[in-house]
């Protein structure tokens, strides 16, 4: 049950990890289109290219996600001992989780990653103050 939960605990993560690159994405674009002052925060803008670029250079590598690697670890720990995949956990995966290549997946990063660099050119992120 506390490793079914770990894993719970770490699919929402995941989940939210996926959103802010997303969600952030569209912000931003938003933002240039808009002109929000907001979306050329530093601290913001360098943590989701950050966060981008990681996924596809775990890609590109050929490196599994960590968060995907725990979280399957602790579903086959909770497996072993009887229990079930959680209804939330199950929710969570359908989201998070597609099923295609591993080839495009790495593309589709790439592209993401490179699309998110022309955003960072194009808006340029400001320390406060200037």
């Amino acid at each position: 049950m506390y490793n079914l939960l770990l894993a719970d605990i770490i699919a929402f993560i995941h989940l939210g990890y996926v959103i802010y690159v997303i969600l952030g994405f569209i912000l931003i674009v938003l933002g240039i289109i808009l002109r929000w002052k907001w979306i050329r925060n530093l601290s913001f803008r360098i943590t989701h290219l950050l966060a981008i670029v990681g996924v596809a250079c775990e890609a590109l590598l050929g490196v599994n996600c960590p968060l995907t690697v725990l979280e399957f670890k602790l579903r086959y720990a909770s497996c072993l001992s009887g229990k079930k995949v959680s209804f939330i956990g199950n929710i969570i995966d359908s989201i998070v989780f597609y099923n295609a290549p591993v080839w495009l997946f790495t593309i589709i990063y790439a592209a993401f990653a490179l699309i998110v660099v022309i955003t960072f050119i194009i808006a340029p992120p400001k320390r406060k103050g200037r």
